[in-house]
């Protein structure tokens, strides 16, 4: 049975279909011995598939796990400068990838995961899954700040984001936690918006992604998913298809 190589590749646990088209884009990946384009379909049981010489491996079994990501950690698998990354804190040693990221001085739910087909439902923005946060705000946000985030700001280069919702959760030494959620993610975009309204962030932990809920897991630590968070994790992805 033929499949898209973009799907295929994604299926192996090399990232997201964005990620994997990026691969073929740079004739990283070949296809019985010859450089693979962007769009073709491949059968799994009878073409040989590789990336940068090594054939690729499908999973035999997808992994799902959260992740409460300390703060001073990088979600890459590579290091930069010396910093640490979530991978030392995940014993495992099956090949996952994150699913959205968190900068490197947020907290929370991080998903990690070799399933292709859910990293590219879960972070094309397209499908606009909400995203819920607890923020630390130096100060109380006022009614026109909170009003702004309910409308949406234009950010520094021009780009206008969608509605938030922003409710005052509770004060903390003349600070402000804040719970926000949204459908959008941009690279460190909440920081962003709040430096428009001339807001400080102090801590951000990410809460929520779509129906899986970061909960009780301490900072630092791990877990596997459920069987009933990933169910309901796929009919949230169901329900936003259509």
């Amino acid at each position: 049975m033929s499949e898209r190589l973009q799907k295929v590749l994604a299926s192996g646990g090399l990232g997201s279909r964005r990620h994997c088209e990026k691969l073929i884009r740079a004739g990283r990946v070949q296809v019985n011995g010859r450089t693979a384009s962007i769009g073709e379909s491949v059968d799994v049981k009878t073409d040989e598939i590789t990336l940068n010489g090594i054939p690729i491996q499908l999973p035999t079994k997808h992994r799902y796990i959260k992740l409460h990501k300390p703060a001073g950690y990088l979600s890459s698998s590579r290091s930069q400068g010396g910093r640490p990354t979530v991978y030392e804190l995940v014993e495992i040693t099956d090949r996952i990838y994150p699913v959205g990221r968190l900068d490197l001085h947020s907290e929370g739910l991080l998903l990690l995961t070799n399933d292709g087909d859910l990293t590219q439902r879960l972070t094309h923005p397209s499908f606009q899954h909400e995203k819920e946060y607890l923020v630390l705000f130096q100060t109380t946000p006022t009614d026109m700040q909170i009003a702004q985030w309910h409308t949406g700001i234009q950010l520094p280069d021009g780009y206008q984001t969608q509605p938030s919702q922003i409710t005052i959760d509770r004060h903390e030494q003349g600070m402000a936690w804040c719970r926000i959620i949204m459908r959008e993610g941009r690279k460190r975009q909440i920081r962003d918006m709040a430096s428009v309204l001339g807001l400080t962030v102090r801590r951000l932990i990410r809460l929520r992604i779509a129906s899986l809920e970061l909960g009780s897991l301490s900072s630092g630590k791990w877990q596997n998913c459920t069987t009933q968070e990933i169910e309901r994790l796929m009919a949230d992805i169901e329900r936003n298809k259509a």
